[in-house]
């Protein structure tokens, strides 16, 4: 199969709803079952199943089986990255005051696969760009000495692994870029060791903390109240 057979197979199954709900579902790392997908999608479980087939056999999600239950999640963050491209691609629909799903919480802080994303997200790689501690290009990035010295202090300094170490992730709410790749994963886990953020519930959406609007303050100067 060639190079553009494979995209345009990709981009079929990207352009039914059914499956571009599952994977949006997906977005936030965690692993569902399939039948919580299939809520996710709004279609049956036995509709449900033939989509998920489809997307795992494209190497899109990846299964695991637990007991009865068969869990899903996106198989890389490859995947993420590319669901994040489209939908900033994509646009808001036009005439609608307020096109994000999830609202005002989804807009202001999210996850991206594994990274932060909205406004918060944003703000971290404004935060860490203009302190000089990680400079950003237009596909890749990297972390400077002071920058190296921060991470440690901050505790969120990214393991050693052969995934792409930091690069600009083009936010599409936003329209501008935070922090994805082991970095921004380093970051994200932090701040939620540290109870900055906490997940919501049936969303991407994470909700920033009385601590965290404390922490993003004195450590990075974010104050999203503004």
């Amino acid at each position: 199969m060639s190079d553009i057979t494979r995209m345009a197979t990709v981009a079929a199954l990207l352009g039914d709803p059914a499956r571009a709900n599952i994977l949006t579902a997906l977005m936030d790392g965690r692993a569902l079952t399939a039948k919580e997908l299939a809520y996710a999608a709004r279609v049956s479980p036995q509709t449900a199943s033939g989509h998920l087939a489809r997307l795992t056999d494209a190497s899109l999600l990846a299964m695991e089986k637990q007991g009865r239950h068969r869990y899903f999640r996106l198989a890389s963050p490859l995947v993420g990255q590319m669901l994040e491209s489209v939908m900033a691609v994509a646009g808001p629909e036009p005439g609608r005051i307020n096109p994000w799903r999830g609202g005002d919480a989804l807009r202001t802080a999210r996850t991206c696969y594994d990274h932060l994303a909205g406004r918060l997200g944003v703000a971290l790689a404004d935060s860490l760009t203009e302190a000089g501690h990680v400079a950003l290009t237009g596909d890749g990035g990297e972390v400077t000495d002071r920058g190296h010295a921060f991470l440690r202090d901050f505790g969120a300094e990214p393991v050693a692994s052969k995934r792409v170490f930091c690069r600009p992730c083009l936010d599409w709410s936003e329209r501008r870029p935070h922090i994805a790749g082991r970095l921004g994963a380093a970051l994200a886990a932090r701040c939620l060791e540290l109870g900055w953020i906490a997940r919501q519930r049936d969303s991407r959406a994470v909700t920033i903390t009385p601590a965290g609007a404390q922490g993003f303050a004195e450590r990075f100067g974010i104050d999203l109240a503004e």
